[in-house]
């Protein structure tokens, strides 16, 4: 019988990389997506899972910290969906975790690399064909790096389209891509024949004993019903927003309806009709994908 558990679930994700039990799987899944010279040995939760983390239905992010033997401070959170300001998030979380090391009179010479992952389950580069973003410290015209600092590491899920089949060849961060992707349609023993590796084994066996311990399948459902709620809720506000501005009959009529509607949804002032007036097309495409972002940050409860 198939487990029926998606992974990229909240729920499910932290319990089974955020459970110091499932170490391997933690760590195989970071050096999978980090590729270090040095790859991550051993780490430390700094956070661990806890039920208690789940117990209303608001879908906040909930992340993984932790640090390994050689002091390099790891982080890693999954995103179902794309909210306003997310790339300016990540930078300023990355920039918070490198400067928080700090203790008054401590030396800049004690501070140590931080890496910072964010997962997504939807597109956020356009036609590009690459899924794995990795933002560094850069001088580009020098082309010079400034190595052991702060990494960030973006991974878009649907850009990845392997299939059963394309496994034997499958790079390291493919496969738990296609496991993220994909668990939910199989059972735990085809699973584990397809990934036959400790911190796959680890993995899989959490999301079998969530489809069969009786509080963890509620707690996985119930994440899983609020994160399908607010997606509906998210489309059907875009979709009451775009219907209202075709009645306009123009482009400037669509996006004015979508920016309204959006902003009503959201509990925001109505803008004056002025504002519009001056506002070009390409501006108001602008202000409508904006507002749109926030639809979704708000369907995502972020």
């Amino acid at each position: 019988m198939r487990l029926g558990i998606r992974p990229i679930i909240d729920f499910a994700f932290k319990k089974t990389f955020g459970d110091p039990n499932n170490r391997l799987a933690l760590i195989s899944l970071l050096n999978a997506i980090l590729e270090l010279p040095n790859p991550i040995v051993e780490v430390k939760i700094e956070n661990p899972f806890q039920n208690q983390d789940f117990l209303d239905d608001k879908l906040s992010i909930l992340d993984i910290k932790a640090t390994d033997l050689a002091g390099r401070i790891l982080h890693i959170e999954m995103q179902l969906s794309v909210t306003t300001g997310l790339t300016k998030r990540l930078v300023f979380y990355g920039c918070e975790l490198y400067a928080g090391q700090l203790s008054q009179g401590e030396d800049y010479t004690c501070l140590r690399p931080v890496y910072s992952i964010c997962i997504l389950d939807e597109l956020l580069f356009g036609n590009e064909s690459a899924g794995h973003h990795r933002f560094q410290l850069a001088d580009l015209e020098n082309k010079r790096v400034l190595e052991n600092t702060l990494e960030i590491h973006l991974l878009e899920l649907p850009r990845y389209t392997l299939t059963e089949a394309d496994l034997g060849t499958a790079t390291p961060v493919e496969r738990w891509v296609f496991l993220l992707r994909n668990a939910q349609d199989y059972d735990a023993e085809s699973l584990r024949k397809l990934f036959p590796e400790v911190g796959f084994s680890q993995a899989i066996d959490t999301f079998e004993t969530i489809s069969l311990k009786t509080e963890d399948r509620q707690m996985y459902d119930t994440r899983d019903k609020a994160a399908r709620d607010r997606l509906w809720l998210m489309n059907g506000a875009i979709k009451e927003a775009e219907n209202k501005g075709r009645e306009e009959g123009r482009e400037e009529g669509r996006l004015t309806g979508i920016i309204q509607v959006s902003r009503s949804i959201l509990g925001l002032a109505e803008l004056g009709r002025e504002v519009f007036d001056r506002s070009s097309v390409e501006e108001l495409r602008t202000m409508a994908s904006e507002h749109q972002a926030m639809l979704r940050g708000r369907a995502s409860g972020n």
